[in-house]
C-alpha cells in the first residue's frame, strides 16, 4: 500500500494566505508587543524588581522574562490561530476549504504553520526587547528554541480548536481573556512558586501554566519550580489532548458541516 501523498502546493497557498492578512497588520502586531514589554518592565521591572532582591541568584528583572516571553506566546498562538480560523467560518471560506482536494492534515498544518510562525516572531521581538533592556543570560539556548517552538504548535492547535468552537468574535476571546491570562499570571510569570505559603504551592501545581513557565526558565537560568522531565511531560500530554480534539472535529464534522 502506497502512502498517501502531501499537496505541498495546498499547504503553501494557505500558509501564504494567513501570513499575508498578518503583514497588512504588521505594524499594530509588531508594536503592540514591543511596547508591551516595555510597560511591564517599567512596572515590574523597575517600580518593583527595584525593591526586590534577586531571585534564584538571577536579577528580578531578568527573571520575569521567561514568564513575559511565555505570558505573550500563549495569547498570540491562541488567538492567531482562532483568529484565522473563525474568519474562514465567518466569511464562509471554510466550506470552499472543506470541499476541495485538501485534506485534514493539510489544512491543519497551513493554519497551524502560519500560526506558528507569527507567534515565534513575536517571541524573538519580546526576546529582543528584553535583552535591550536587562541582561540576558540563556544557558540552553537549544532547549529554549524547542521548547518554544513545542509550546506554541500545542497552543496553535488549541487556538484552532477554539476557532472552530467560537460562534462569535466574542466567544473568541473567553478562554485566553479569562482562563489563560490569567492563568499565567497565577503560574509564576513574574515570581518563583516556592515564595508562595505551602498550602498555595499545593494549589499551584495544578495549574498546567505552571509547568510551561517553569520549564521554559529552566533553559534561561538553569532553575526552575518543577523538574524539567515534569514540564515536557505536562506539554506533550496537552499536545496529546488536542491532536486528539482536532482528529474528533474532523471525523464528527463538529461545527464545520453546519
Amino acid at each position: 500500500m502506497t502512502a498517501p501523498t502531501i499537496n505541498h502546493f495546498a499547504i503553501w497557498a494557505i500558509y501564504k494566505a494567513e501570513m499575508a492578512r498578518f503583514a497588512r497588520s504588521s505594524i499594530q502586531s509588531i508594536l503592540s508587543p514591543v511596547v508591551s514589554t516595555s510597560l511591564y518592565f517599567i512596572v515590574f521591572g523597575t517600580a518593583i524588581g527595584s525593591r526586590m532582591a534577586s531571585i534564584e541568584g538571577v536579577a528580578y528583572g531578568a527573571f520575569i522574562v521567561p514568564g513575559l516571553m511565555m505570558l505573550m506566546l500563549l495569547v498570540e498562538s491562541l488567538s492567531n490561530a482562532s483568529f484565522g480560523m473563525l474568519m474562514h467560518k465567518f466569511s464562509g471560506t471554510i466550506y470552499e476549504l472543506m470541499s476541495a482536494p485538501v485534506s485534514h492534515v493539510e489544512m491543519v498544518a497551513s493554519f497551524v504553520g502560519a500560526a506558528v510562525t507569527k507567534s515565534m516572531i513575536l517571541a524573538a521581538l519580546v526576546l529582543a526587547t528584553s535583552a535591550f533592556l536587562v541582561p540576558l543570560e540563556i544557558r540552553h539556548p537549544v532547549w529554549m528554541i524547542g521548547f518554544l517552538l513545542l509550546t506554541s504548535v500545542t497552543f496553535c492547535l488549541f487556538g484552532f480548536i477554539l476557532g472552530v468552537w467560537a460562534k462569535s468574535w466574542e466567544q473568541l476571546w473567553i478562554i485566553p481573556g479569562l482562563i489563560v491570562t490569567p492563568l499565567t499570571f497565577l503560574g509564576g510569570a513574574f515570581y518563583s512558586i516556592d515564595m508562595l505559603p505551602p498550602a498555595w504551592q499545593t494549589i499551584a501545581m495544578f495549574n498546567p501554566v505552571v509547568y510551561l513557565i517553569s520549564g521554559f526558565r529552566w533553559s534561561f537560568y538553569g532553575t526552575a519550580d518543577v523538574a524539567i522531565e515534569v514540564s515536557l511531560a505536562a506539554v506533550f500530554a496537552i499536545l496529546v489532548v488536542c491532536f486528539a480534539i482536532v482528529a474528533w472535529i474532523f471525523k464528527t464534522g463538529y461545527r464545520l458541516k453546519n
